[in-house]
């Protein structure tokens, strides 16, 4: 009678232990099927996506391309780059660069207080000649000569540092004008200015840039912020 009665109460523990492991099992499955599933339908989600948006398989090596002289954009044929900046203060020198050449600057140590001009040869870009002319303390007659034998075709290219006015007098002013600058007329002490003309030039030139020395909107004590211009220049055709 007892034998009998002990494998009557294994019965059911055996009944429960199986149903206990076909549960088991079967939250495993499932589990495992989830798992599957989200995975598997964020990446079809992140694929679709990037296809989408027209995202590369894989990071671009790819540079972004450099313009010359460092310029937002290229110039089309038959225009030269240029890149123009006046000094700041009395402290950061210009610079002038042209077809990716830097003609002026404070490491070439070619540069002064006043006016930094470079002469250019319109038709081939060669560099003609570069000068600086004090425009506070020096001889103004240097720069009269100097803007007088320049050559038709010629393209000018002007920076300002410091001061470029307090001895500029209605010959150079008139000099500039027929280069095609528009502001020459009321540049004042300490002003900024950044300007490419032409010797022959038949309008008022488009590379132009002026800030006036104001004590209530200068960046800098007793001085405007610098200024800066880039643009295509046009080659002179004969």
């Amino acid at each position: 009678m007892e034998p009998q009665l002990a494998r009557m109460c294994q019965e059911p523990a055996r009944t429960l232990s199986g149903v206990i492991r076909a549960v088991l099992l079967l939250l495993t499955l499932l589990g495992t099927w989830f798992l599957m599933q989200t995975y598997f339908q964020h990446r079809w989600r992140a694929i679709s996506l990037r296809s989408w948006l027209g995202a590369p398989k894989k990071p671009s090596s790819e540079k972004l391309p450099r313009h010359k002289c460092g310029n937002q954009r290229s110039c089309p044929q038959n225009h030269f780059a240029f890149k123009i900046i006046s000094g700041a203060a009395n402290v950061v020198g210009p610079s002038i660069c042209f077809e990716d050449l830097v003609l002026m600057s404070s490491v070439k140590n070619n540069i002064g207080r006043g006016l930094n001009i470079a002469l250019v040869n319109g038709t081939t870009g060669k560099l003609l000649k570069t000068d600086a002319f004090d425009m506070y303390t020096g001889d103004v007659t240097k720069l009269q000569t100097f803007l007088q034998g320049i050559k038709r075709g010629t393209l000018v290219l002007t920076a300002s540092y410091d001061d470029a006015a307090t001895k500029m007098n209605a010959r150079v002013r008139a000099y500039f004008t027929e280069l095609g600058s528009s502001h020459v007329g009321t540049l004042g002490f300490r002003d900024n200015w950044v300007f490419l003309g032409a010797k022959g030039l038949m309008n008022k030139s488009p590379f132009e840039k002026h800030i006036k020395n104001d004590r209530e909107t200068n960046k800098y004590e007793g001085w405007p912020e610098l200024l800066e211009m880039e643009g295509c220049a046009p080659r002179k055709m004969d």
